[in-house]
């Protein structure tokens, strides 16, 4: 949940950003959100999410 909260305001401050400099315009950027929207309710939400928990794990486990 925590990691869901956290991309979800992560893409949000990027969205904001994309559309305040004037490289997203506001109809794409809605029809991004609708998508994912969309998306999150299909059978491939839970292979996204699993894939996201890896993707996450793996960076979390770099040691520099």
């Amino acid at each position: 949940m925590a990691i869901s909260l956290s991309a979800i305001l992560l893409l949000a401050i990027v969205l904001v950003i994309l559309i305040r400099s004037g490289r997203l315009r506001v109809g794409p950027a809605i029809a991004a959100v609708l998508f994912g929207f969309f998306l999150a309710s299909t059978g491939m939400a839970p292979a996204i999410t699993r894939f996201l928990n890896a993707v996450v794990d793996t960076v979390g486990q770099i040691n520099l």
